[in-house]
């Protein structure tokens, strides 16, 4: 029998696709927003395909502030920047 793979909605274009595919960025129970690539960190998560055309639909929407009802600061998203060029 098969292993079920966790599939997650990315907030960018709106497709399920596996949980390891996805960038995972969490808001800790502190409020504390970061980028978690293990997706094992506490709190709750919010999942973004890794290319540049998600993370760009993800901002004009405000996706990431709406997952997480709080703002995003400039810093989250400078990274997950980073990490995409890295990952092309």
């Amino acid at each position: 029998m098969q292993k079920k793979i966790p599939m997650r909605q990315c907030l960018g274009c709106r497709e399920m696709k596996p949980k390891r595919e996805l960038i995972r960025v969490v808001r800790s129970p502190e409020g504390e927003i970061s980028l978690d690539f293990r997706g094992k960190a506490n709190g709750r998560g919010a999942y973004l395909c890794p290319n540049a055309e998600c993370l760009k639909k993800a901002v004009r929407a405000k996706a990431l502030e709406r997952a997480f009802e709080t703002a995003i600061p400039a810093e989250i998203y400078d990274r997950l920047r980073e990490e995409m060029e890295r990952g092309e």
